[in-house]
């Protein structure tokens, strides 16, 4: 964990780590079929992360990477198959995330809320569609967007 992470206390920070976990599932679950396709992205996306981000998330993504598969079959394993009922279950808890972003320095925040939406959309556009087009389905859609998180905008000075 850096030191912009150190206002939380070790529950709160797995929050946040586990979020990339429930997005994954919340969006390649949204039309039901959870495909190897968008779960592989998904991994080599939070791989990629680990260096290719600003020095702060680039830390954050090492520990998602650390036990991401894991993680990602936890949540699968402890959600209903139902996909109506699963994305409700995955939708609170990423609610319960929001005051835990509002702790962090705002730009930090800010970054990691765009972080996680930039995520979802590569979830999204793994799978499906021609040629790249349409890969985003409607159920995907209603998601991709992370309705359930609190907008957090970049500070007018770092913008």
């Amino acid at each position: 964990m850096t030191e912009h992470f150190k206002v939380l206390n070790d529950e709160e920070y797995k929050s946040l780590t586990d979020a990339i976990s429930l997005i994954t599932l919340l969006i390649a679950g949204a039309d039901g079929d959870v495909e190897k396709e968008e779960l592989d992205w998904a991994t080599k996306i939070a791989k990629i992360r680990s260096y290719s981000l600003p020095e702060d998330l680039n830390e954050f993504y090492k520990d998602v990477g650390a036990d991401f598969t894991a993680r990602l079959d936890h949540f699968t394993h402890v959600t209903s198959s139902a996909v109506t009922i699963r994305m409700g279950e995955i939708n609170e808890k990423l609610v319960k995330i929001n005051p835990i972003l509002a702790k962090l320095n705002p730009v930090l925040g800010a970054t990691l809320y765009d972080s996680y939406k930039s995520f979802a959309k590569h979830v999204a556009k793994s799978s499906g569609g021609f040629l790249g087009f349409f890969a985003v389905g409607p159920e995907e859609e209603k998601w991709i967007g992370l309705p359930m998180l609190t907008p957090i905008e970049m500070p007018e000075e770092e913008a």
